[in-house]
């Protein structure tokens, strides 16, 4: 199971990413945040696209939920550090970064 240490770790070898606080959390950001880490280091939040975020919270329900709000409904989802196999943290980083490192999309 993942500690913060390897959350924060793991995020920082992604290519471009820095760390920056963020009101009580710790972001992870390369043209725009992608993840942040809770100051208790229990949870850790990941901006997923909508299907990948059902998916996740799908199938592994004990891990992921989405966050609650808005925020949720933008992809952003929760992850329980401490039910989250290492695998899973780096597929989850590298998965979000993907996203971040994209231009935005412009809207019409």
């Amino acid at each position: 199971m993942a500690t913060a240490a390897q959350f924060r770790r793991i995020a920082l070898a992604l290519e471009g990413t820095t760390e920056a606080p963020h009101f009580d959390r710790t972001a992870f950001k390369v043209r725009r945040t992608y993840a942040t880490l809770a100051a208790d280091s229990n949870t850790a939040n990941l901006k997923f696209s909508a299907d990948e975020q059902l998916l996740k919270c799908t199938t592994a329900a004990d891990v992921f939920a989405p966050v609650p709000g808005g925020w949720g409904a933008q992809g952003w989802t929760t992850a329980q550090l401490s039910t989250l196999p290492m695998k899973e943290v780096e597929n989850a980083l590298r998965l979000a970064w993907a996203h971040a490192v994209q231009p935005p999309r412009r809207r019409r």
